[in-house]
C-alpha cells in the first residue's frame, strides 16, 4: 500500500532536498583550498611586484668614496620633507648615471653618518659631491631636480662628462 503523503510531509522532504542541494554545492570543505590557494598566489604576485618597481636603495655606510669613482651624498634628516624628495630624484639621476657615480646617504644620528657630517662640517639637507680620489669638490642644498642633478654632477665631475644626459 503507497504511503499516504499530507502536505506536511511533501514540505518536510522539499525542504530536506533543498538542504541537500545547497549542501552538495556550497560545500566548504571543498571550497576553502582552492580560496586558500589563490589567495596565497594573489599575495605572492602582488609582494613580486612591488618588489619589482621598488626603488634600489642607498647605502648609508660611506666607505666607497674615494674608490675610484665620484660619490654623491645626501644629509639625510627623516624630519625633513626634502629628505623623502631628494632621494627619489637621485633615484632617476641613478637609472641615467648607472654605476659610474656612487649615490650615498649621511642619516643624522647614525654613527656613520654623524663621523661623515661632522668631518665635512655639512647640515641637512645639503648635498655633498666627492671626487673619485674622495677630496669634497662640491655641495649645494637640496631640493634639486634629477636633470639638474646630472648637470650638476657632470660639471663638477670632469670624468662625468662623456654622459649623454
Amino acid at each position: 500500500m503507497p504511503a499516504i503523503q499530507t502536505p506536511a510531509l511533501a514540505l518536510m522532504e522539499m525542504f530536506r532536498k533543498k538542504d541537500r542541494y545547497i549542501n552538495q554545492e556550497d560545500n566548504p570543505s571543498r571550497r576553502k583550498p582552492w580560496v586558500f590557494i589563490s589567495t596565497i598566489t594573489a599575495i605572492t604576485v602582488l609582494l613580486g611586484v612591488m618588489y619589482m618597481v621598488s626603488p634600489e636603495g642607498f647605502k648609508m655606510t660611506h666607505e666607497q668614496i674615494g674608490t675610484g669613482k665620484p660619490a654623491l651624498v645626501f644629509v639625510y634628516d627623516p624630519n625633513l620633507g626634502v629628505s623623502t624628495t631628494q632621494p627619489e630624484q637621485m633615484n632617476i639621476a641613478r637609472d641615467q648615471l648607472g654605476d659610474q657615480v656612487f649615490f650615498l646617504i649621511a642619516r643624522i644620528g647614525t654613527p656613520d653618518g654623524d663621523k661623515l657630517i661632522a668631518g665635512h662640517n655639512a647640515r641637512p639637507p645639503e648635498l655633498l659631491l666627492f671626487d673619485s680620489s674622495g677630496r669634497l669638490i662640491q655641495r649645494q642644498f637640496a631640493l634639486i631636480e634629477a636633470s639638474q642633478l646630472i648637470q650638476w654632477l657632470q660639471s663638477a665631475a670632469p670624468e662625468l662628462n662623456q654622459i649623454a644626459p
